[in-house]
């Protein structure tokens, strides 16, 4: 067998060595890279997008309808052997007719790429090359040679098959005065760059344009610095965002004279959003229009093109397939053809959003960046009728729109939303989904002077039907969740935190460091909320807890992040804190309610007495051990692979119902503890919420609900993890005997004794 590591790449020591040259002589820097240039120009042309087409001739008409909507005139088509005598040669004539500005990507399939250092194939690609530019050269302004060839296992090329391919493209591409793009090298693995232009600049070929697939979808989000260059402790340190990436890109280019810099593909796959986010559509969406105002704000690129347009994992509109459909070669390196019926497709949200960003900032001056990398993004563009301004967070951030700008001035913008329409009502806040605000230009605004994210607060932005309104009144803060304006004002005047009173200890569904007690829901006669204040505090309980978010505000966050993820758990109403409180108890939370047939830990004290079965007498109806064992184990692992680290999973945290055929779902309560990530939880924090979980549970039942939980990740139960079960067994039982509570039950024994 092939060795993997050897298909997927093509570093050979010449490719490593001019590469580590190049940064090892200090060209491989740039002050402050991570941060946009101020005052340069967008292109009119920036945004283009990957298409193709099929052999019925009505879907020439849908593509082209749907690009006149998206109002984008720059499209790539992939072309290759055979495609002269397919729909492909119909598609793209079709396009030149219809003024479409083609940059045609010429490629060979993987078996030809593949064996490109032999004569035969080379006089293959050269009659291909003289075919395609005989008929359609006159008519192309851009031709793209190379596909992804860092990527032995897409593309097939050798580094010599690669440079005997250019060679030929580039001397035919020259005679007819066609300008040549390349190499393609997907991702930012700059080696390449530097490799393979310094191969060609040896041959005297270098291209017209320097082209680099410029992804950041593995990295999660835009914005974020990219872990994978030495890992998560480092990637702050060293800032390679998106920005410093074609920044740096374009640099290298240019050291070799190459002026104008492409990103020929790049997206976020809906499908690989929701490893981590249930919210795939939107959150593609978000990405899109983040992704390419940061490449405007950059600088650096020419052009950015969205690929494919139309795709069900990636596309901007949808196919109506399934990933089972979805071609073996990834269309990243070649878009065959759209499949499925036409009937069947719809667009995407990403759709919208890219119509919107290419409306806004195409031909645009990019005047500077007023808050960049530090959570919050401010960007402000200006046309020769408005300065605009788009704004939006990190995911799960908030900053709110007064603490930006000044109430005189909202009061007197446009405010557009992600997708292009205005909002019926002044919007309050600002999230990971982009918005635009636009005043006349030269119109003084006011800016705040210190600028960025709400400092530890967390919002779930796409929670359907429902808004955040800020609460600020004398000196209290807060958020209030609600589907209006009059909604947020009926709660914030019904459950205004001067009016919440914690009750007496036999009044309270628990009363012990914290109150939690039930309330009418002012939105729903017939329902509750629950409300929750911390009412004891043990001193050094005080000090640590000085330093952290108010209680309130922390359950706010695990809850709407914890939704965020797509983790079920009561779901919030608002918080509210006083600002400035020394007693730290003057902070309250507010939830829907929450009706359960019971807890977890209620059933794993049942079953580790030895019983299989759970009696639930609301439903009355009896649950096995093993169904509670599989449909846990699947809700624990969900909840683990979206980066959520509960960090108080006790069986009294996780609340059951039954439904019919014997189907259980949980929810989280008491949600101040957790912590998340932007990737799965890792083994060591997933074995410390399991151990807690499984506390009250008997080892068998243990061992039944590992083995389930762990074969869902490829593991078995080890020693290494009993051991950390017991570990926190031994915690556990110390804790009941000279913690607090177990000093105090041997005090009253004693003086019951006496």
């Amino acid at each position: 067998m092939s060795n993997p590591i050897k298909q997927r790449s093509m570093l050979t020591w010449p490719i490593i060595t001019k590469g580590l040259a190049y940064i090892l002589s200090g060209k491989f820097r740039l002050k402050n890279a991570h941060l946009p240039t101020e005052n340069h120009a967008v292109p009119t042309d920036f945004i283009g997008v990957c298409v193709a087409s099929a052999a019925d001739p009505a879907m020439d008409d849908y593509v082209i309808s749907e690009l006149r909507a998206l109002g984008i005139n720059q499209v790539r088509l992939d072309f290759t052997y055979g495609d002269l005598e397919s729909f492909n040669a119909r598609f793209l004539q079709r396009l030149i007719q219809d003024g479409f500005h083609v940059t045609l990507h010429l490629i060979q399939p993987f078996i030809h790429a593949k064996n490109m250092e032999s004569k035969a194939e080379q006089e293959l690609w050269q009659a291909f090359l003289n075919n395609v530019l005989s008929r359609f050269g006159r008519n192309l302004k851009r031709v793209e040679i190379g596909n992804t060839i860092n990527r032995k296992r897409w593309a097939g090329y050798t580094v010599d098959g690669f440079v005997a391919a250019w060679n030929i493209a580039y001397k035919i591409l020259k005679q007819q005065n066609i300008e040549l793009a390349g190499p393609n090298v997907t991702d930012f693995e700059p080696i390449y760059n530097i490799g393979i232009l310094r191969l060609l600049q040896a041959k005297k070929q270098l291209p017209d344009v320097h082209s680099n697939n410029l992804f950041s979808e593995r990295v999660s989000e835009p914005e974020r610095f990219d872990h994978r260059i030495l890992k998560y402790r480092w990637a702050t340190a060293l800032k390679f965002n998106l920005i410093k990436k074609a920044r740096l890109l374009k640099k290298i280019g240019e050291d070799f004279g190459i002026k104008r810099f492409i990103s020929p593909v790049a997206f976020w796959a809906i499908y690989r959003i929701q490893r981590l986010l249930p919210d795939g559509e939107q959150k593609q969406a978000d990405y899109a229009a983040r992704y390419m105002l940061l490449n405007a704000a950059s600088g650096a690129l020419d052009q950015a093109f969205w690929g494919a347009f139309i795709c069900h994992r990636e596309g901007l509109i949808d196919d109506g397939l399934v990933d089972a459909e979805y071609p073996a070669l990834e269309r990243v390196t070649h878009y065959a053809s759209v499949d499925g019926i036409q009937k069947n497709f719809w667009r995407h949200a990403s759709f919208n959003a890219i119509k919107t960003v290419a409306t806004m900032i195409q031909g645009a001056d990019y005047i500077k960046a007023i808050s960049s990398a530090n959570g919050l993004e401010v960007h402000h563009f200006q046309t020769n009728e408005h300065d605009i301004f788009a704004l939006w967070t990190i995911n799960g951030k908030v900053a709110l729109l007064q603490d930006i700008f000044d109430i005189s001035d909202i009061n007197t913008a446009e405010i557009i939303h992600r997708d292009g329409y205005l909002f019926n009502a002044q919007t309050h806040i600002v999230s990971e989904s982009p918005i635009y605000i636009r005043w006349p230009k030269h119109q003084p605004v006011h800016m705040k002077d210190t600028l960025g994210p709400a400092k530890d607060l967390a919002i779930h932005a796409h929670i359907q039907g429902l808004q955040y309104y800020p609460f600020r009144q004398n000196n209290w803060f807060g958020m209030i969740l609600a589907r209006s304006a009059e909604e947020a004002l009926l709660i914030g005047e019904q459950l205004h935190p001067s009016k919440l009173v914690s009750p007496q200890k036999n009044s309270a569904l628990r009363h012990a460091r914290n109150a939690i007690w039930a309330l009418p829901d002012p939105r729903n006669p017939n329902a509750q909320v629950t409300v929750k204040q911390p009412v004891k505090m043990y001193p050094h309980k005080a000090l640590l807890d000085r330093f952290k978010p108010s209680k309130a505000k922390r359950s706010w966050n695990g809850a709407v992040e914890l939704l965020r993820r797509g983790v079920s758990t009561a779901h919030p109403v608002a918080f509210f804190e006083q600002l400035g409180d020394k007693s730290l108890k003057q902070n309250f939370y507010i939830c829907d309610y929450v009706t359960a047939d019971c807890s977890v830990g209620e059933m794993f004290m049942h079953f580790a007495k030895g019983n299989k079965e759970f009696y639930i007498a609301s439903k009355n109806k009896s649950v096995r051990a093993e169904e509670v064992y599989q449909q846990l184990a699947q809700y624990l692992h969900r909840m683990h692979q979206t980066g959520a680290f509960f960090r108080d999973l006790s069986g009294g945290n996780v609340l059951v119902q039954l439904h019919d055929n014997n189907i259980l779902s949980f929810s989280l309560i008491d949600t101040a503890r957790a912590r998340f990530y932007a990737h799965p939880t890792p083994m060591n924090q997933r074995i410390s919420d399991l151990a807690r979980m499984c506390n009250k549970l008997h080892w068998a039942g243990r061992e039944r609900f590992m083995g389930l939980y762990l074969a869902n990740i490829g593991r078995k139960l080890s020693l290494g993890i009993k051991v950390s079960f017991y570990l926190y067994d031994f915690k556990v039982a110390f804790k009941r005997r000279f913690g607090r509570k177990g000093i105090k039950k041997l005090i009253k024994k004693f003086k019951s004794k006496a």
